[in-house]
């Protein structure tokens, strides 16, 4: 970390409570990671199954559109449950959930059976996700939020892509076959086991909501209600509707490239040396990807001090338009690479300035509520990228009009987001 943030970071890992929030969060997402990597294996590169792009985007669809139908709703449940009792209930819940999905798995059962029982669990990883976003201001002062949130999310990426990595090595124990892949989805529940147990040492209420609505009956009409609520509170704040616009709008772009690179690691490239193609390949670019992270962790927390949030966010998606347009072109595996480190990076630094934007100008009684509406346009405008990628992508993954599309729409991104944040002086 850069000297001007060290000091913050020591203090936060003083905090015994932002320790635990964050080792709830490290452990989960560990077991997202090894659970993802069985599922996405089983899917994509099990040579007993087999997916065209349409395919993978389907697949995509079935598992986060309807959650994202329903996330908004479960954000008011934020709002009147205590974020313990989440964090707790959940991790327990989606340790028999992973068992249901290694049963399918194991089976050889594919299809829409098994996209709904992954769904099970996918709806329940975001709940957890929202409930960490929106309990962190409990656990850090309000100056140490930009780099608490780089600090967190930051390395809960590396945890889970480094249970993505265990999850390859015991493959290679296991064999890449259907029972194998049941393997690795059943050991994830270690994590979600161990977050559980983490979250049973908050007591009640100690990482909010501040002003409980749980004594409210939760009807339809009252999550409705709560939901309107939220979005008219979100909507007074031009700094977080911009936030939201420029989370979106990545996401869906990223949407593309994603399946982009799914198909080149399937159909286009071969091995080369230390470069690999095929699910192992998939791997390093995870790995590239969370180097990339931990950069953007590193640095975040000064260049948003210096040149402030909304110059940091613009120059990000500067530097995404000029990745994808100059290192993907060669269509080779070592560029390829590079891009990812850049991406990732953008990535993660976008979403860490974008949370603390959220944490600043939402107050706690709507944490949850926005948390869980900003993770439903994640979603959505993730599976609109993956669709329209289907739609345009050849099978091989290789297209130059989709890539420089992609960098233009970063540009125009870019620009949108400055002339907003000059009108509207966006604070630092």
């Amino acid at each position: 970390m850069p000297t001007l943030s060290r000091h913050v970071v020591r203090g936060l890992l003083r905090r015994g409570d932002f320790r635990r929030l964050l080792g709830i969060r490290l452990s989960g997402q560990f077991a997202d990671g090894v659970f993802q990597a069985s599922l996405a294996g089983a899917v994509l590169f099990n040579p007993e199954r087999a997916a065209t792009p349409a395919d993978v985007a389907a697949g995509f669809a079935v598992l986060l559109l309807p959650y994202s139908l329903v996330g908004p709703f479960a954000g008011v449940l934020l709002d009147r449950w205590t974020r313990r009792s989440v964090l707790l209930v959940a991790n327990l819940v989606r340790s028999l959930q992973v068992v249901a999905v290694a049963a399918l798995l194991v089976a050889g059962l594919g299809g829409t059976g098994l996209y709904l029982a992954a769904l099970t669990v996918l709806a329940v990883n975001r709940f957890v996700l929202s409930a960490l976003s929106a309990a962190l201001p409990h656990v850090a002062e309000d100056d140490d939020l930009v780099t608490a949130n780089a600090l967190t999310t930051t390395l809960g990426t590396v945890a889970a892509v480094a249970g993505a990595g265990a999850a390859l090595g015991l493959l290679q124990l296991v064999g890449e076959n259907d029972r194998g892949y049941g393997v690795l989805a059943v050991s994830s529940t270690v994590g979600y086991l161990a977050a559980a147990a983490l979250a049973r040492g908050f007591t009640g209420a100690y990482l909010g909501p501040d002003t409980l609505e749980g004594h409210a009956r939760s009807t339809a009409r009252d999550v409705v209600v709560g939901l309107v609520a939220g979005i008219r509170h979100v909507a007074g704040h031009a700094p977080a509707v911009a936030a939201l616009a420029v989370l979106t709008i990545h996401r869906a772009v990223y949407g593309i490239t994603t399946l982009g690179t799914l198909l080149l690691y399937r159909n286009y490239f071969v091995p080369d040396g230390f470069f690999q193609s095929g699910i192992l390949g998939l791997g390093q670019v995870l790995v590239i990807g969370a180097a990339g992270a931990l950069l953007a962790a590193a640095i975040t927390p000064l260049m948003s001090r210096r040149i402030g949030k909304p110059r940091w966010i613009v120059t990000l998606l500067v530097l995404a338009a000029v990745a994808e347009m100059t290192l993907g072109p060669p269509y080779e595996l070592k560029p390829l690479l590079a891009a990812g480190f850049l991406i990732g990076g953008v990535g993660q630094a976008v979403k860490i300035c974008t949370d603390t934007v959220f944490q600043e100008h939402v107050s706690d009684a709507y944490r949850g509520r926005v948390f869980s509406v900003s993770d439903t346009l994640f979603n959505l405008s993730f599976v609109g990228g993956l669709l329209i990628g289907a739609r345009l992508l050849p099978a091989d993954g290789v297209s130059l009009p989709v890539l420089f599309g992609v960098g233009a729409v970063y540009l125009l991104t870019a620009t949108g987001y400055a002339l907003a944040a000059r009108r509207y002086r966006y604070p630092d």
